[in-house]
């Protein structure tokens, strides 16, 4: 093969989203345009410079990396006998390049099916061909959020159309009410795995229904549920289509619930009878739930649920009221809408929550399903979120691990014993680590604001302790708690022998005025005495802005309001590259977390153990209280923590923190480590012990 063809070969697979030395050969190609299509090999590639393509070493380069790429696509898995998977979920985060998703359901969906491919599992992944996906984020001079879309061109992106046997694009039919939707799909290789992504933009479809497949969490609640149709019904039927069979089907989040409808709906059809058909189902579906927030959990009313699922519900052969039945948690009371999470929750043999946590959360939210049972014996189990190391591990990160760990540390991610080594590295080697990546970090951010429509003027001390806060601007996960007090958080950032840093990154839906407030604050104290250059708001955020911040990020803080944060998996990137967690007991952090409260060993918690019992806490208490605990800590123990040096200019007791993160904490939480257990505990029909 030529290198071209070599290099056509990897930009078609986005196995080169987790490799960086992969993402470099295609940066060099055209450093302009790669940054231009936010770091898209195919559009680099189309731009390649012939000089580049020429020269020897890259070419050298090019065949080492494609080997690499050989070399995992014909790696063993890791099972022999994982059940055959479909695993549905509206968003997938894969890269910044394709704008399929707006949080932490799809990075979790993007790492969890990023691990499948890892772990060799015959395991197919379906979603939505979002061509303006998210919106891209810019602001006024006030500091107001703008939303634009940037259409996605499937001529640039690793996807295929899907055909039929004889060449032509495969067309699924499903219904709103009487209309037909017609669905075509995308397939998107993705390492081992693939994921096909389905499309209602094209000219068959009425305009209305062309814009389903669009955009993200928009519209009203007649465009959700046909979105959902869309992806529940008509993912299930593209998979018959392909002869693709499964032996489980997971749901991920009640966004896709409608598949487990459609699985009934073959098995009415096959003549079988209704109790027959629901326990088929059943055995072979499983289920997750992600979030506590009531408004995560899609409730469509009688009315319209009636008038939008009609066609189908004629193909079961079922009344209005024997279909309400699976979304009520009361079926008897007529006026109770549909909630997807309840026909997921009904229709599955297994149901887990993302966090020991969430699981108890969830629990307590959908008790009423369960009269008969106590709390402990609701079928809500847990599996707590990992991250996709390849993917959030920079490529300095993964030199310095390789040197002390081995090269195979990659493969061995999730075996705590393998990250045992780095507790025998000496104080100057571990600090000089993340020296370094802070370093890195704060030279993005001075090349990265240059470009932005909200202006900032970082004044950046490579040695300043350095805090990131980068996720959705829900206004629970309450962006500006640091700034509560706002005479107390000066002070914090006006000490010239003790400098801070606190970098933002982040968007707010574009219906939600509340969270766009919250950036506008930020925005606004980030220009008075005492703050400007030191707090720092990053636009648009991305997976890339992700990255670099994880990467870089002392301190990664995190005080969303308990317990409405699922898992939050963004504290569990910094491990690796030696960042401390400043968080609220909430999601993971109560099984990362080795103390009680206060400091640990490994980071520290802003407020009290969470009670256990769900929306017994008074927000207005809790945020004075979470404020005072967050002030508390900076000014008692992170920052005395951080600027408490030896005779080297080590914090010692800083880098001792390091050492508990960096070897206990990846392992547990690595998405490789959650995808062993989904296939041990929920995925297998008999579970076993992981």
């Amino acid at each position: 093969m030529t290198t071209r063809e070599k290099l056509d070969a990897l930009s078609g697979n986005m196995w080169w989203s987790w490799s960086p030395k992969a993402r470099t050969l295609f940066e060099q190609l055209n450093p302009l345009i790669y940054a231009q299509t936010d770091n898209n090999p195919k559009a680099a590639l189309a731009a390649a410079d012939e000089d580049v393509l020429d020269d020897a070493e890259f070419q050298s380069d090019v065949d080492s990396v494609y080997d690499e790429f050989q070399t995992y696509m014909d790696q063993e898995p890791h099972f022999d006998d994982a059940p055959r998977t479909a695993y549905f979920c509206m968003e997938y985060g894969l890269h910044e390049s394709m704008q399929l998703y707006s949080g932490g359901l799809g990075v979790l969906a993007g790492d969890h099916t990023k691990a499948a491919s890892d772990l060799g599992l015959p395991f197919t992944a379906v979603g939505m061909f979002l061509r303006e996906g998210y919106f891209h984020q810019s602001f006024d001079a006030d500091g107001w959020q703008q939303a634009t879309y940037k259409p996605l061109n499937p001529d640039h992106h690793p996807v295929t159309p899907v055909t039929d046997e004889n060449g032509d694009r495969l067309i699924i039919d499903v219904h709103a009410g009487e209309q037909p939707i017609h669905v075509r799909a995308w397939k998107l290789n993705l390492g081992r795995t693939d994921l096909y992504l389905l499309d209602t933009d094209f000219d068959a479809n009425p305009t209305e229904l062309r814009k389903l497949t669009r955009r993200l969490y928009q519209g009203g609640n007649q465009q959700r549920i046909r979105q959902e149709v869309v992806l529940g019904i008509a993912g299930l039927r593209l998979l018959r289509e392909l002869g693709i069979e499964s032996d489980v089907y997971h749901a991920n989040e009640g966004h896709c619930a409608f598949l487990m409808l459609e699985l009934l709906r073959e098995r009415l059809e096959q003549g079988e009878l209704r109790v027959e058909a629901e326990q088929w189902v059943r055995d072979h579906c499983v289920f997750t739930t992600h979030t506590p927030v009531p408004a995560g959990h899609d409730r469509f009313s009688p009315d319209l649920f009636a008038k939008e699922m009609n066609t189908f519900r004629e193909s079961l052969g079922l009344s209005v009221d024997e279909l309400m039945k699976y979304g009520r948690v009361h079926p008897g009371d007529h006026s109770e809408p549909f909630t997807m999470t309840v026909l997921g929750l009904k229709m599955a043999r297994a149901s887990n929550g993302v966090s020991k946590l969430n699981g108890h959360v969830a629990r307590q939210q959908w008790e009423g399903m369960y009269p008969d049972r106590e709390l402990d014996d609701v079928p809500i189990g847990s599996i707590t979120n990992g991250v996709h190391l390849p993917t959030w591990t920079c490529q300095p990160a993964r030199d310095f691990l390789a040197d002390h760990l081995g090269g195979d540390w990659l493969d061995k991610r999730h075996e705590e014993d393998a990250w045992h080594a780095l507790a025998d590295l000496d104080d100057e080697v571990l600090w000089q680590y993340r020296t370094m990546l802070r370093t890195r970090l704060h030279d993005y951010i001075n090349t990265k604001v240059r470009t932005q429509s909200l202006p900032m003027t970082p004044e950046l001390d490579p040695d300043a302790l350095t805090i990131g806060f980068a996720r959705r601007f829900a206004t629970y996960k309450r962006a500006p708690l640091i700034f509560s007090d706002l005479e107390r958080a000066r002070a914090l950032f006006s000490q010239a022998d003790r400098p801070v840093h606190l970098i933002y990154a982040g968007k707010a839906h574009p219906a939600d005025d509340g969270g766009k407030r919250f950036i506008q604050r930020i925005f606004e104290i980030s220009k008075q005495d005492g703050f400007e250059g030191n707090v720092i708001f990053l636009e648009n955020y991305d997976m890339e802005i992700g990255r670099m911040l994880v990467s870089g990020s002392d301190v990664w803080l995190n005080n969303p309001r308990r317990p409405l944060e699922a898992s939050g998996t963004s504290g569990q990137k910094i491990a690796a590259h030696g960042g401390l967690n400043l968080s609220v007991l909430d999601g993971w952090w109560p099984e990362g977390f080795d103390g009680d409260t206060g400091k640990g060993k490994n980071g520290w918690a802003i407020g009290p153990q969470p009670s256990g019992d769900y929306g017994t806490e008074d927000p207005a208490v809790q945020d004075r209280e979470d404020a005072a605990s967050l002030y508390e800590q900076l000014e008692n123990s992170v920052i005395p923590t951080f600027y408490d040096r030896d005779a080297y200019g080590v914090p010692t007791e800083w880098v001792n923190m390091m050492r508990e993160v960096m070897t206990g904490l990846p392992a547990p939480f690595s998405a490789k480590r959650m995808v062993i257990d989904y296939v041990n505990r929920m995925y297998l029909p008999e579970p076993v012990e992981s």
